[in-house]
């Protein structure tokens, strides 16, 4: 079938570049494109050592909040991923799974757990422990915060292949800086955009500069709703919500080095967020201004 989705870079198990490259990726990633990531591995290797099933499985997941860092750097996050039992089942306990992968291969594991279960672990760092004694292709680099509401580590696992896609039609339609000045495109273009039901993104300049030290970065995710003020020409939108994850050159979780929020973006480069903590659930509200670039399709 005809499809919008073109794979830009491909990794063999090892990781080695196959096919395409790290800077076709990045290009696509800065002009607001979605990102997918099929991957290949076998049953009784990645989902059930005990099984006597050798079958080849396909995986495609949507990462649907993408980071560029420092205009070179691809790391894409699920969001809204719950733990899936295969074949027949989710998870033994609900919780958002927010899998990160690097443009390398290197591969990050977030829980948020839902289920309101006590929580008496420690925020830090862990011992590694041999919980992937049986799954040989599953090398965990370390762990943080076992036993807490919001556990997390690093790792890669040999999949048979990697191959990153991209869906590469949105329109870049308004570019602000973080007063609201316009630097290309108009409002105008972006309220009739919207008023015609287009999809809309916004990539935010240095969302996650809270933490200190964080590299130049810009963060994609789609919006759902929108307000347009016609007389003040204001456009308001809601996103969809994401990972914020303190940028590094590979993405990788830590300790204290995530959270899961919404933002309120303006055109006038205010963005309100409410922002989860994901060891409490408790939230908090802030806001700032930011560079934004807002895209249609």
């Amino acid at each position: 079938m005809r499809t919008p989705w073109k794979s830009v870079l491909e990794l063999r198990s090892d990781r080695s570049l196959a096919a395409g490259s790290p800077a076709d990726l990045a290009a696509a990633i800065g002009r607001g494109a979605d990102l997918r990531i099929y991957t290949e591995f076998i049953h009784n290797e990645h989902i059930d050592p005990s099984s006597d099933n050798p079958e080849l499985i396909r995986e495609v997941s949507e990462f649907a909040a993408t980071y560029l860092v420092e205009d070179r750097w691809v790391a894409g996050i699920m969001t809204l991923r719950q733990p899936i039992s295969l074949p027949d089942a989710f998870g033994p306990r609900p919780s958002l799974s927010l899998f990160m992968y690097n443009q390398d291969g290197q591969q990050s594991i977030a829980r948020l757990y839902l289920d309101g279960a006590p929580a008496g672990g420690a925020i830090g760092p862990a011992p590694v422990g041999d919980v992937w004694g049986d799954y040989p292709k599953y090398h965990q680099q370390d762990n943080w915060d076992a036993g807490t509401n919001a556990p997390s580590h690093n790792f890669i696992y040999d999949f048979e292949s990697f191959r990153y896609c991209v869906r590469d039609d949105w329109q870049e339609l308004l570019s602000h800086d973080a007063e609201g000045r316009v630097v290309a495109g108009s409002i105008g273009d972006l309220a009739d955009a919207f008023s015609q039901g287009c999809e809309l993104k916004v990539g935010v300049r240095g969302l996650c500069s809270d933490w200190a030290g964080a590299p130049a970065h810009e963060v994609f995710i789609q919006v759902g709703p929108g307000y347009y003020y016609t007389e003040q020409k204001l456009f308001i939108a809601g996103s969809h919500p994401l990972a914020r994850v303190q940028p590094a050159i590979p993405m990788l979780y830590r300790s204290r080095g995530w959270d899961y929020a919404w933002l309120m973006p303006r055109t006038d480069g205010r963005i309100a967020q409410l922002v989860y903590d994901p060891y409490t659930l408790q939230t908090s509200r802030r806001a700032g201004r930011y560079a934004i670039r807002w895209f249609a399709r």
